[in-house]
């Protein structure tokens, strides 16, 4: 897991997308125009929750979200997404 010097506030959490898919499964490969955002992706950082709704996800979980969900921003040289915690729809356990 990458070593990252951010902490989201309350409810958000710091995603880092799964690489998009470079062939298909006959073996074509993908242009970078027609590849497909990931939907999936390994929480880096977590916010500490609000006070009434404590956080259910942790560094480490592979989390599932929308294909528009989140804000992306640049840490150093990696790209990320920030996100509410109601916008991931599952993790793998």
């Amino acid at each position: 897991m990458a070593e990252v010097n951010f902490k989201p506030n309350e409810d958000r959490v710091l995603v880092e997308p799964a690489a998009a898919e470079e062939k298909t499964a006959g073996g074509i490969i993908i242009p970078d125009t027609a590849k497909e955002k990931p939907q999936q992706g390994l929480i880096i950082a977590v916010g500490p929750g609000k006070k009434d709704e404590p956080m259910t996800l942790k560094e480490g979980d592979t989390v599932f979200y929308g294909k528009y969900s989140g804000t992306e921003i640049q840490i150093g040289a990696k790209e990320y997404l920030i996100m509410r915690a109601s916008d991931i729809l599952g993790s793998l356990t």
